[in-house]
């Protein structure tokens, strides 16, 4: 990461981490949960030939601040869209993988104007099935345990042992994203915030949040979805109804990738991903727009107007 070197921004009094690299249109990438910037690593440098790059760090995440508070998909998405607006950003291409697809969804919902694409990547939010660790983790009591389950030296052992077979040449880079997640945690700060983001879109059955009665808006920006074939996180199958319930969205299945497809194969994800923003132009939508599509998703023009319920009335005049 030499020329995307750690930078650092005041957001409402509280640090914000972020790398940066290139010009251009903006891309906005949003790592997943226990992430940083760095799981970007393997792409940002050839993203950066052709684009303006933009990784941060989330509130609680990474090198950025861990204050008490809130950590819901809305507090990333508006912490988001003020950070660009302090780097002098108005308009970006929005890619988030896994958590941070959550958080691009909700950017893109909340904060239309600021979305000119969107890039799901392997993304939560589109539906109840998740993996059982993380459904563990947001049981009752789980933030009590998670100083036994994450010891710092069991951490700087792994990386040891991690250190000694990659210098021969031995490495999987679905294990290694795993890894720099667990590495997070087991820092303080991170895992409470962990805990708490966790809570927000997570309960002990599965995700509890769900973008997929809003994704109809998501008619107006250019959208693709890339998933890996082999993901164990958060099902393929969330993929396929993603792309149906969003019109004129693209599906992008990369066979033998797991959860991290950016990380896994980089260079086939680039590709992927420069193709979509070289074909597709960028969304420009309006308040008019949106209200239109609001209409639409009803079936009528206008708000609908509070009856009564006849039987009701019936019996309170009896």
């Amino acid at each position: 990461m030499a020329h995307f070197e750690l930078e650092r921004i005041s957001v409402h009094g509280h640090d914000v981490c972020f790398r940066r690299g290139g010009s251009g249109p903006v891309l906005l990438l949003i790592h997943g949960m226990a992430g940083s910037s760095r799981s970007w690593k393997g792409v940002m440098p050839k993203l950066a030939e052709r684009y303006s790059v933009i990784a941060p760090d989330l509130i609680g995440h990474g090198n950025s601040a861990t204050p008490t508070g809130d950590y819901s998909l809305g507090a990333h998405a508006s912490g988001l869209r003020d950070l660009l607006a302090l780097l002098g950003i108005d308009r970006a291409t929005i890619v988030g993988q896994s958590f941070g697809g959550g958080v691009a969804m909700q950017l893109t919902y909340q904060h239309p104007e600021c979305c000119e694409r969107l890039v799901l990547v392997d993304s939560g939010g589109l539906g109840r099935e998740v993996s059982w660790i993380l459904r563990l983790a947001s049981v009752p009591g789980a933030e009590y345990v998670m100083p036994v389950l994450f010891p710092r030296t069991v951490w700087e052992t792994g990386n040891a042992v991690a250190r000694f077979f990659h210098q021969r040449g031995i490495r999987s880079e679905r294990a290694a994203e795993i890894w720099r997640a667990y590495g997070s945690l087991t820092e303080t700060g991170n895992r409470s915030a962990f805990v708490k983001t966790m809570r927000s879109v997570i309960d002990p059955g599965g995700q509890s949040v769900s973008a997929m009665d809003r994704l109809y808006l998501a008619a107006g920006v250019p959208t693709l979805i890339v998933w890996g074939e082999q993901d164990e996180i958060i099902p393929v199958s969330h993929a396929y109804a993603a792309h149906e319930a969003i019109p004129g969205s693209q599906l992008v299945v990369m066979d033998g990738v797991g959860h991290f497809p950016h990380s896994e194969q980089p260079d086939r994800f680039v590709d992927v991903l420069t193709d979509f923003m070289e074909n597709t132009e960028p969304s420009h939508l309006t308040s008019e727009e949106i209200r239109s599509l609001l209409c639409g998703r009803d079936g009528h023009g206008g708000a609908t107007k509070w009856m009564p319920d006849p039987a009701s009335m019936t019996d309170a005049a009896s």
